[in-house]
């Protein structure tokens, strides 16, 4: 049931169901896993954002795009993306990654998105799988700001508060997780005058900082 409630939130309903269940589980539970559909799923979003960014913005140069591309295709991107599907509660992770709250951990997330583009590029095509992405990606497409194009999250937000004459935000680094060497940073983005508190996690601390200050960019009322 679960599953079919996101194909319906993605659009697409699998010819071949065990695609999807493969796209949904991490090396940590098994073989098959996820890899090689997220290795192809990572190429079809490039192709296909790299498109529609071409034929939005005819004015902007190739760096431009570039950069565009880089935000809309970053993990941080990806993983909120997946957060709105609720696609940690269908992974299917091996118990070391489950205690160590795999289900909400930015990388993991944004593996098994990519890899369910693959995983229905396979099952139906590249047109299906454009038709998938651009849908999930219309939102963020429709926030663009060609001349804000290569900027951070942590500057952007820098940039509106002090266009408002605030203070800057304050990065507070809330728990660490994992082992040494494959740790995840959960950051608290903290805006005290707008009464704004924003989390993120990540690979780095740095990550995790962006990740919170792009959620508190959203929080911010225009």
């Amino acid at each position: 049931m679960k599953s079919q409630r996101l194909e319906a939130a993605l659009g697409h309903r699998f010819g071949r169901p065990e695609l999807l269940r493969q796209a949904l589980t991490h090396r940590s539970f098994g073989s098959p896993n996820n890899e090689r559909l997220e290795f192809l799923g990572d190429s079809v979003l490039n192709c296909v954002v790299a498109a529609a960014l071409y034929s939005s913005f005819a004015d902007l140069k190739e760096g431009e795009l570039s950069r565009l591309r880089a935000s809309l295709v970053r993990q941080e991107t990806l993983a909120n993306i997946a957060l709105g599907l609720n696609l940690g509660a269908l992974l299917h992770l091996g118990e070391g990654e489950l205690k160590s709250g795999g289900t909400g951990r930015p990388s993991i997330l944004a593996d098994a998105l990519e890899a369910i583009f693959g995983a229905i590029h396979i099952d139906a095509g590249f047109d299906a799988a454009r038709a998938v992405i651009e849908r999930l990606y219309g939102p963020a497409m429709a926030r663009i700001d060609p001349d804000d194009a290569g900027k951070d999250p942590k500057t952007a937000l820098q940039e509106v508060l002090q266009g408002r004459h605030l203070p800057l935000p304050r990065y507070d680094l809330l728990a660490t997780y994992g082992e040494a060497h494959a740790q995840e940073f959960e950051v608290e983005c903290v805006i005290p005058d707008l009464d704004i508190r924003c989390t993120g996690r990540g690979g780095s601390r740095r990550i995790a900082e962006q990740q919170a200050a792009q959620r508190a960019m959203v929080e911010i009322k225009p």
